[in-house]
């Protein structure tokens, strides 16, 4: 169901969907950091945002959803992303999981991929 993001997405008509958590330990950086990365999906074409997390991944979608990311979805676990995900994605879609290792995302990949969820 998920593949590495490349050049191909357009050829197969998946979505670009990138589930992008908090990043954790940047001090007084982390509300701009987080709205550079909301930014940074709109200008890499990204058609769907999930951003897990409280605060900080709320920077992340509005600056996302300002930046011209057409679909933002805010969820406040892995759990729950992990949920919505399974319930939206298409065969061709390709999906990016990133955040800091303390986000714990690899749950909601693993979880896409039927792998057992290790870290609960």
């Amino acid at each position: 169901m998920t593949e590495a993001v490349g050049d191909t997405t357009e050829a197969a008509g998946g979505r670009r969907i990138a589930v992008l958590g908090e990043m954790l330990e940047l001090g007084d950086a982390a509300v701009e950091a987080h709205r550079e990365v909301g930014r940074m999906a709109a200008e890499n074409g990204v058609d769907l945002v999930v951003a897990v997390g409280g605060e900080m991944a709320k920077q992340l979608a509005l600056a996302a959803g300002s930046a011209g990311v057409p679909d933002i979805a805010l969820v406040g676990d892995n759990i729950t992303a992990a949920a919505y995900l399974d319930s939206i994605l298409r065969p061709d879609d390709v999906v990016l999981v990133k955040a800091s290792r303390g986000g714990q995302l690899w749950q909601i990949a693993q979880a896409l991929t039927g792998q057992p969820v290790t870290g609960l």
